[in-house]
């Protein structure tokens, strides 16, 4: 098969990583892989595993970028994919206005990923008009037949996001290299249990419930903790980053908690952390984290909602807490870490296979 994948840009978030990821994949089956985007740091690890890169700017949310659409037909026409795969709403409009007004007989067919629970409007909409629509979860899944009348419950498919079980291996351990770096930047995390919460610095994400929670576990007494808070904050979120050190100040928690910014080896800091949690203060679709870590046997802590708590209640359920009970849910978690069971449907592999045959189905 010729694969189309269309979305905004290809740096950091969870759904680049994995448009990056299925395209290794498609290649390594013998099918045909390109990515369209506006570009990104992700774009020569792409190339590097095998997929084509096409440099179009179809991310910015403005009228402006309707002058993309006649290019992007062009662009259909002359390389033939048997599928386009959108994977968020610009992309997911320009390229449909393409693909509707080429002749039935020639045009690929419309796959599309709701990867979030979008707003309910007729902007969102289009994600719904895919010839098949791909959830990423069950509770993606329910969202969009109860707010998406449009959708034809039929062209659903359930096929959670994968983990890559080759590169985030359970007992995973980092190199002696890589521990003594880390360690020597960061002496005060020596002999601590460390407690990760990875995620953009955006005020939905929790961090703000992070800090809070290791104030709570100083106040019963559990000091020889350290919570490492990694994570960006681009533009507009760079107030609610000072917000966050603030917070960390005015409760005294400057030995306690450290901002790693944006981190590349996020496998590593699974590894050495004792618990990863996951504390959104709204339903997440799904939570990449939450699988990556589980894959390691990590345990993990999240809020029981959403896509995070739909992947505890099936690989790690003493994981699932709500605001009153995180502290405790921690110090369980922490005394004794029940066994990790994460199912088939959680890896890679499975996404991969599944998401093929609903290409197949298709064609």
């Amino acid at each position: 098969m010729n694969v189309f994948q269309i979305l905004p840009e290809l740096n950091s978030g969870g759904v680049e990583r994995g448009t990056v990821e299925f395209g290794r994949e498609l290649v390594r089956r013998g099918h045909a892989s390109t990515v369209v985007s506006a570009g990104g740091r992700q774009v020569a690890r792409l190339e590097a595993e095998g997929s084509e890169h096409i440099q179009l700017p179809v991310h910015r949310k403005s009228l402006l970028s309707l002058q993309w659409v006649r290019p992007l037909r062009r662009l259909l026409v002359e390389r033939k994919p048997d599928i386009v795969h959108v994977r968020s709403r610009v992309p997911a409009w320009l390229a449909w206005l393409a693909w509707r007004n080429m002749p039935a007989q020639a045009r690929p067919h419309l796959v599309s990923t709701f990867h979030g629970m979008y707003s309910v409007n007729a902007y969102s909409a289009v994600m719904a008009r895919g010839e098949r629509i791909i959830a990423i979860s069950a509770a993606v899944r329910d969202y969009i037949i109860e707010n998406y009348p449009g959708a034809d419950p039929e062209t659903i498919r359930l096929i959670h996001r994968g983990v890559d079980a080759a590169e985030f291996c359970h007992g995973f351990m980092p190199s002696p290299q890589w521990r003594e770096a880390f360690f020597q930047a960061n002496p005060g995390l020596v002999n601590k249990r460390l407690l990760l919460m990875p995620g953009r610095l955006s005020r939905w994400k929790g961090q703000l419930d992070f800090i809070a929670l290791m104030a709570e576990l100083r106040r019963r007494g559990i000091v020889d903790i350290h919570g490492l808070v990694v994570g960006s904050s681009d533009g507009a979120k760079q107030q609610y980053e000072r917000e966050l050190r603030t917070a960390v100040q005015a409760g005294g928690l400057q030995d306690s908690v450290s901002f790693l910014g944006h981190r590349n080896d996020m496998k590593e800091l699974y590894a050495i952390a004792d618990i990863v949690y996951n504390l959104s203060n709204r339903p997440e679709p799904f939570g990449r984290t939450v699988t990556e870590a589980l894959s390691i046997g990590t345990p993990v802590i999240a809020y029981d909602r959403g896509g995070p708590a739909e992947v505890l209640r099936d690989c790690f359920p003493p994981g699932l807490a709500d605001p009153a009970t995180l502290a405790t849910v921690t110090m369980d978690v922490l005394s004794q870490a029940p066994a990790i069971a994460l199912k088939q449907h959680y890896l890679l592999s499975t996404q991969v296979a599944k998401t093929i045959a609903t290409y197949e189905e298709l064609l």
